[in-house]
């Protein structure tokens, strides 16, 4: 009976666990052979090509934009999130009257889907219906914000729009942190005549570390899988300047009728979560060895 009782658990989990595990890794296995061959419209797995794809795809001056647009993008979306979260975070932290209407306020862009938030911002940024236009019906004629429809400033509208949905969720993950530290170490160092800008700097933040590195990793995926927050606010456009790896990789699989190539950039993409996700994987599990 005991036995029954003990295996009953694993039964249950089991179905979910290897239909996730087929359709995650699967999917990944197939995408990866799919990248080897000449497939088009259709998959093709009769003709194999080796590598082809991939230098296909390293020839490709579209590919090296979107690779350019995802390093300036992940810096900036990444960077400019943490250090707004953590501002709001600190505020927070000082047992300010309202403050759980406050986060409140600051959290509800993270309710909102990236395609509600790409449709606003476009709205707000198109210059004949959004900020430029209002200026100007204001008195402001001389005022102009047309950095949705230049191609070399486009992809900085799809950055701030993606600071001001994340920059909540990164507040949650600071607070959190800064609410798990004991008042205890703030009055010893208030006592030692440190100053409240000196204490967040030198001994409440290097303690945040562990809460850093985990925004860090999901900002970091959400900035290279991003797709719906583009598509709503610019369609990768003027022409592909605000191109990313995944609207290259969306493009090139259901638009042009080249699936190969597509799934040889989402194949690079994967390496690229990879390569943040398993270092960071392999520091934790050492440390809790």
């Amino acid at each position: 009976m005991k036995s029954l009782e003990n295996l009953l658990p694993k039964l249950v989990v089991a179905p979910g666990f290897v239909l996730g595990f087929a359709f995650i890794y699967g999917l990944m296995i197939w995408n990866g052979v799919l990248s080897v061959t000449n497939s088009r419209m259709l998959p093709n797995y009769d003709e194999f090509v080796g590598l082809e794809q991939y230098v296909r795809l390293w020839d490709m001056e579209r590919w090296h934009v979107a690779l350019q647009n995802l390093v300036l993008f992940s810096l900036l979306y990444v960077g400019g999130s943490m250090l707004l979260g953590l501002l709001l975070a600190i505020f927070l932290d000082q047992k300010i009257r309202f403050d759980g209407v406050l986060r409140t306020i600051y959290l509800y862009p993270m309710a909102l889907s990236f395609i509600v938030t790409g449709t606003a911002w476009k709205w707000i940024l198109n210059p004949s219906l959004g900020l430029e236009k209002l200026m100007h019906d204001l008195g402001w004629t001389s005022f102009g914000f047309d950095w949705l429809v230049q191609s070399d400033t486009a992809i900085y509208c799809v950055v701030i729009a993606g600071i001001w949905q994340s920059t909540g969720f990164a507040m949650a993950l600071f607070l959190a942190g800064l609410r798990g530290i004991d008042d205890n170490i703030i009055k010893a160092a208030q006592i030692d005549g440190a100053s409240l800008p000196r204490i967040y700097w030198r001994i409440i933040l290097p303690m945040l570390r562990p809460v850093v590195f985990s925004t860090i990793l999901v900002l970091s995926h959400l900035a290279i899988k991003a797709f719906d927050l583009v598509m709503a606010l610019t369609a990768g456009g003027p022409g592909y300047a605000s191109d990313l790896p995944a609207t290259f990789m969306y493009t090139m699989s259901f638009t042009r009728g080249q699936i190969g190539l597509g799934a040889a950039s989402a194949t690079m993409m994967l390496a690229t979560v990879a390569a943040i996700v398993v270092p960071y994987l392999y520091s934790e599990l050492r440390e809790k060895r």
